[in-house]
């Protein structure tokens, strides 16, 4: 973990409990790199970015770590996970509507409804989101 003002990067296990403890450690993060940020929608979009990289992303590998990136500036909040994994077809799900009854297909949605900016690279294994506030 490189913990900075401003910044945090961290680099993780792929497990649910690994993105768990990191949500926990951003609290505390928050209150002193961007207190004016509101805490719930900030934590959905990392927890959201977290578990697909988890749950999607390292799959094939549980053995893989996911990188994270925070970067707290005046007004805004840049968010960067990325996974090694083989990445999706982030283009063809962008308008796909979330069918509610199901447990999973809902990220992207939330990620147009809470962050400021989404990006994926090319691959589909990166994603940036920026919150600002």
């Amino acid at each position: 973990m490189s913990l900075r003002q401003g910044e945090w990067r961290m680099e993780m296990p792929a497990t649910l409990e690994a993105v768990e403890q990191f949500c926990v450690e951003f609290r505390l993060w928050r209150a002193g790199a961007c207190a004016g940020l509101e805490p719930f929608p900030a934590e959905l979009l990392i927890r959201e970015a977290l578990t697909n990289s988890v749950i999607h992303g390292c799959m094939e590998d549980p053995r893989q770590r996911i990188s994270c990136v925070l970067r707290a500036k005046p007004g805004r909040l840049l968010i960067a996970v990325q996974d090694h994994g083989q990445g999706f077809d982030w283009r063809a799900a962008w308008n796909r509507q979330p069918d509610l009854s199901e447990p999973n297909g809902r990220g992207i949605e939330i990620f147009k409804l809470y962050a400021t900016s989404v990006r994926f690279n090319p691959k589909g294994n990166v994603v940036l989101l920026i919150k600002r506030f």
